[in-house]
């Protein structure tokens, strides 16, 4: 099988609408069920529902943990919360990659997931956040573990990489299958 891989010159923001663009036209041509997009402001994730609305795909949002920069605070935007959780599921746990090592390092210890997720921003930072993204939507019952979804993420804001992926749960990890590159960026320093 041939397949086109879109390659965004610049990173961030400014390729989020070509993302959600590509990654639609994809789920669209595989069938997939399931989307998972990771939103930390809420505008993504606000925009991803827009694109795939009447398409029949169900969209998950993720967002990393309460308390993440403010104790007992989301960071995002609670009228975007609210549009969210009305119209998908929202997601909201910690980050597999970002919050267990942290938590190992302060310790002395060593953690494999700082490796696993150094090793994903070798593509770029949005592949690290995708493969994350899916196994807390896996944990969290809100996308199967035995159909592909497509992930979509970004470098700090907005998103710029889409994935098709095989998700699995976090005890699990190594059963992910990432299938398919839809779109990331070029130049990822």
């Amino acid at each position: 099988m041939e397949r086109k891989i879109v390659y965004f010159e610049e990173k961030g923001e400014k390729n989020t609408d070509e993302t959600l663009r590509l990654a639609k036209e994809r789920a669209l041509e595989l069938g997939i069920k399931h989307v998972v997009v990771a939103s930390t402001s809420g505008k993504t994730g606000k925009k991803a529902i827009e694109v795939f609305e009447g398409t029949g795909v169900k969209v998950v949002v993720v967002s990393h943990q309460f308390g993440y920069k403010k104790p007992n605070k989301l960071e995002m935007d609670e009228d975007l919360r609210k549009f969210i959780e009305s119209k998908a599921k929202l997601v909201v746990g910690s980050d597999l990659f970002t919050t267990v090592p942290k938590l190992t390092q302060k310790y002395g210890g060593w953690n494999p997931f700082n490796i696993v997720a150094d090793t994903l921003r070798l593509f770029c930072e949005g592949m690290k956040v995708c493969v994350e993204i899916a196994v807390m939507a896996s944990d969290a019952g809100a996308v199967p573990t035995d159909e592909e979804v497509i992930a979509i993420a970004g470098t700090a804001r907005g998103a710029d990489t889409a994935i098709v992926l095989k998700p699995a749960n976090v005890h699990r990890f190594f059963e992910i299958d990432i299938r398919e590159i839809i779109c990331m960026p070029r130049v990822n320093r």
